[in-house]
């Protein structure tokens, strides 16, 4: 064992090989190994112990045996997490033993302890998915969670694009909202692998988001997520699984979490949230309506879907403020009552009722008349009829009223007065309270005001309701051209997300949504005067949220901007994860023939980090078998080649000379990260 440690130590000297946990990067020493690196074995020969090691003496040279080291570091009980040294050996195990070795029966989810990575460059484009295990790839799970280098940072404004000079840390805009001091408080629009960008999240905003809303892929077959293999259900569950393991650090300790879903997934992700954020913090599932039974579908036998749902959890249930909100109920007909002297004394109110009222302006006396109220529908249709009543309640808000049952609780002055009235019935009681609005009690029941009704939404006052987990007042027909941006398949309203916004967080608060697509959710933040975080890896091209949130900036009139008054405004910062290894795998899935994918393989050979077993030469000599395979198969084969630990550069890589990230990157990282 002292050797180990010995060699651990050495190696622990050079900064390039070590994490910023103050792990060795065994995956990097594996990888310098096998291209014989100067610097690597520089350091191996200041080691007297090393040197006797791993070197021998031929001729009076020193030279470097690649293979022991090699061998070395892949041993159990140096390298026992590895999971290239099991690579061959992953399965289905309990309590350390597989399945195979043992006798009863068990039932195993069977990614449940992997990572997925989770990749994608184009939505059309699937690909082979590496899993890695927890327990036989924490190494390599360790460098794929590792922040990641940001690059081609932009400001975004009116006056268009320019190179980013600094991040805004606005003090005294933090102190406000409870943040520390030092806290990023620019827009920020992140493209590349969202599970690794939300890794590279948590230092800067673990503890501070107030809503993290994402639409993710559905896993329906039609929709973007694409899998690799027949364990749909639980692919799709360890690519959420993943992803909502890192979300519940991002959020405030009152922070909430609102996932919109399908019913075919509904159920599954119920109970991945509930593991997730735990069973108590569990607050609705509410019920949207998504579209009309309208078309061809309609044909069809059998009941037509019209909704989909929202999962919504908070951090810490308790300690989640929900702030109310209200739909337009239209006219409720209970409400006939009116005073007609409102202002006075309540012992000398003037009862009246306005559907007489009503009768009496169209000519119709309601005291001697026969069925009055039939009598004026008939004349002027019950749509009018309703239409007046309707106007002339909302006209008189403050006057016009319905009766309520009052209950058994209700304190005792209220209930002395409710068996007061009863024995003079047109005399309204008065029962004054402290706390709260008097009541007014006539015949037994207490006088509820239509005022109490009315709100203000859009600048417009209307009746309402208090807002219930059904939602099917938000149409989704007519959105197409919402924020200048056309997105099919999953574009949501604007009106929907600014509902969402607004009944969990306040202006100022930070709102996340990592499944950004063409942005709204970010587009509803800035103009409801949120900070927002957006994260997208696939390109949209004209229809992506850079485009959108342009357009938003420059005054943009759809969605809720005239109910809102938008005018325009604000900023946001571009970034993206610099890629490396990444850059290939794109490469080889635009590839249209084996011509362009022998080219990306004579790049792959001077630039890529290739898995560490990956020899060059025996690849070379069986470049005619590749050539035989089919086109999807040689893209998988390139693919397989390369090590899915370098898709992005590693936060800890910044200053290796390898990765040759510009001095404008370093600057730029360094005030993101805070690094000194």
């Amino acid at each position: 064992m002292k050797l180990y440690t010995t060699l651990e130590q050495q190696l622990k000297k050079e900064p390039n090989f070590v994490t910023d946990n103050g792990e060795l990067k065994k995956w990097v020493v594996l990888n310098k190994a096998q291209n014989f690196d100067e610097e690597l074995i520089a350091l191996l020969l200041q080691e007297p112990t090393l040197k006797e090691k791993f070197f021998k003496e031929i001729a009076g040279v020193t030279v470097f045996n690649q293979n022991l080291f090699v061998q070395f570091l892949e041993q159990k009980n140096y390298l026992n997490d590895s999971y290239t040294q099991y690579k061959n050996k992953v399965g289905l195990t309990i309590d350390g033993k597989y399945l195979k070795q043992r006798n009863e029966v068990a039932l195993v989810w069977p990614f449940k302890d992997c990572i997925l990575e989770g990749g994608q460059s184009r939505e059309e484009d699937k690909r082979e998915e590496i899993f890695f295990n927890e327990i036989l790839a924490q190494d390599e799970i360790t460098q794929l969670l590792e922040p990641k280098v940001l690059t081609n940072a932009k400001r975004i404004d009116k006056d268009g694009e320019k190179p980013l000079d600094q991040f805004n840390r606005d003090a005294d805009f933090n102190r406000k909202r409870g943040l520390p001091e030092d806290t990023i408080t620019d827009n920020l629009i992140i493209k590349g692998n969202n599970l690794l960008a939300l890794h590279s999240l948590k230092k800067e905003f673990a503890g501070k988001v107030k809503l993290i809303y994402i639409d993710p892929p559905y896993n329906t077959g039609s929709d973007s997520f694409k899998y690799n293999d027949t364990f749909t259900e639980s692919t799709w569950l360890t690519f959420m699984h993943n992803r909502l393991k890192v979300a519940h650090s991002l959020l405030d300790k009152s922070g909430v979490l609102l996932v919109q879903i399908n019913d075919h997934n509904q159920t599954y992700l119920k109970i991945l949230l509930d593991e997730v954020f735990k069973k108590e913090n569990f607050i609705n599932i509410i019920s949207i309506r998504t579209k009309s039974p309208s078309g061809f579908k309609t044909v069809n036998l059998g009941l037509f879907e019209t909704a989909e749902y929202i999962l919504m959890y908070g951090k810490s249930k308790n300690d989640f403020k929900y702030n109310p909100q209200y739909v337009d109920s239209g006219y409720d007909e209970n409400y006939t009552g009116y005073i007609s002297n409102i202002t006075e004394d309540p012992e000398s109110w003037i009862i009246d009722d306005i559907r007489k009222i009503i009768c009496r302006e169209e000519g119709i006396d309601p005291d001697t008349t026969h069925q009055p109220y039939s009598k004026v529908k008939e004349k002027i249709g019950e749509g009018l009829y309703i239409q007046k009543l309707s106007d002339f309640a909302l006209a008189n808000a403050k006057s016009v009223f319905r009766l309520t049952a009052i209950g058994d609780d209700a304190g005792k002055e209220t209930l002395d007065a409710k068996k007061k009235s009863k024995k003079n019935p047109e005399k309204v009681l008065v029962v004054e309270r402290e706390q709260n609005d008097s009541r007014y009690i006539l015949n037994g029941q207490e006088i509820a005001f239509y005022s109490k009704k009315i709100k203000e939404i859009d600048g417009k006052k209307i009746p309402t309701t208090i807002l219930t987990n059904i939602w099917s007042d938000i149409a989704y027909e007519g959105i197409a051209s919402e924020g200048g941006v056309t997105l099919k398949k999953g574009k949501k309203p604007e009106k929907l997300l600014r509902r969402i916004i607004e009944m969990t967080t306040n202006e100022n608060d930070l709102v996340l949504d990592y499944h950004l697509g063409s942005g709204t959710t970010c587009a509803v933040a800035h103009k409801l005067k949120r900070q927002y975080i957006g994260l997208e890896q696939l390109d949209y091209g004209e229809n992506d949220s850079v485009k959108r949130l342009n357009n938003v900036i420059n005054g943009d009139s759809t969605g809720i901007s005239k109910s809102v008054n938008w005018q325009g405004g604000g900023s946001f910062i571009y970034l993206e994860l610099k890629k490396y290894n990444q850059t290939f795998i794109e490469q080889i899935e635009q590839a249209k023939d084996t011509e362009a994918l022998l080219q990306i393989w004579e790049q792959m050979k001077a630039k890529s980090f290739l898995n560490y077993n990956v020899d060059i030469k025996k690849q070379d000599e069986h470049l005619e078998e590749f050539k035989a395979l089919s086109l999807a198969e040689q893209k998988q084969h390139l693919c397989e080649l390369l090590d899915k630990n370098q898709l992005y550069v590693n936060r800890s890589s910044l200053n290796d000379t390898d990765f040759a990230c510009t001095e404008e990157e370093k600057r730029l990282n360094r005030d993101f990260y805070k690094m000194k």
